[in-house]
């Protein structure tokens, strides 16, 4: 629990996420900040997509450390830039101490951006194509302790088997749900979280349809 402010200027005590590690100042401001709400911009699509394909065999807060060594390394997430990466660029990538050094990772994340464009192709945005899974809503879970909290679901079973045959790789069921929660598929903060409802809130009288065109 910490002291926040409130839109008046008040503080109040608030309660966050049981798997928080509220230590950690970076850690919290991405919870509080970004995690859970929805995203539309493809360009931060691919970014989130890009991380959680690093993070597989890791901890989350270890890929949110390296978040702008990644930013240095994938021109700030350019889609377009990371698709002409080439192999020299993978040698020279591995030996970069700000990013995760798995050869295969890195690979993965060129491999993936020229999926993710052909996506954006044939549905005009990746965004479009993304939430189409959870018809153009989020989904809100009901999380009341640490064993509510869904480590994957039908759907990003659905989303990840779906991204597997389009040609992604590192984004198996798990590591998909974890996506999706970042990027506001899904509403996972627990029910006693400040976060819950101020990001329902942000939402509720958001026209996706029109968010999405």
């Amino acid at each position: 629990m910490r002291i926040g402010i409130n839109q008046q200027g008040y503080k109040k005590m608030c309660t966050r996420c049981l798997w928080l590690d509220e230590t950690k100042p970076d850690y919290v401001a991405y919870h509080d900040e970004e995690w859970g709400i929805p995203v539309f911009d493809d360009q931060k699509l691919f970014e989130f997509i890009t991380l959680e394909s690093a993070q597989a065999g890791l901890s989350w807060y270890t890929i949110l450390k390296k978040r702008d060594g990644y930013r240095a390394a994938f021109n700030n997430f350019d889609v377009n830039k990371v698709a002409a990466m080439t192999d020299e660029d993978i040698e020279r990538l591995i030996t970069e101490p700000s990013i995760v050094r798995n050869k295969l990772k890195i690979a993965a994340t060129i491999n993936n951006a020229k999926a993710f464009i052909k996506i954006q192709h044939e549905f005009g945005s990746f965004a479009k194509y993304q939430w189409q899974f959870v018809n153009n809503k989020p989904i809100v879970n009901q999380i009341h302790s640490r064993e509510d909290y869904p480590a994957t679901s039908e759907i990003s079973e659905k989303f990840a088997k779906d991204l597997k045959k389009r040609g992604f790789k590192f984004l198996g069921p798990t590591t998909v749900y974890a996506h999706m929660q970042a990027c506001g598929m899904v509403n996972d903060h627990d029910n006693a979280c400040f976060r819950k409802q101020e990001t329902i809130d942000l939402y509720r009288d958001k026209d996706f349809a029109k968010e999405l065109m």
